[in-house]
């Protein structure tokens, strides 16, 4: 499987507290900040609850 480039694109600030965790967690700090992380079910998972929150790409 391909990694995952995750971007976050709109403040976690002023969200529920689990969502702010979870972009804590993927090590997401400020906008316009990415990570690469494995393409598997818990990275899935939590990109799930905060979709509205990044933009997610494929990466090789």
């Amino acid at each position: 499987m391909a990694d995952l480039k995750i971007t976050l694109i709109k403040s976690a600030a002023h969200r529920l507290p689990k969502q702010r965790a979870i972009v804590k967690s993927l090590g997401l700090n400020r906008v316009s900040s990415s990570v690469v992380k494995p393409d598997n079910a818990a990275t899935r998972g939590a990109i799930f609850h905060i979709a509205h929150l990044v933009s997610v790409e494929e990466v090789k």
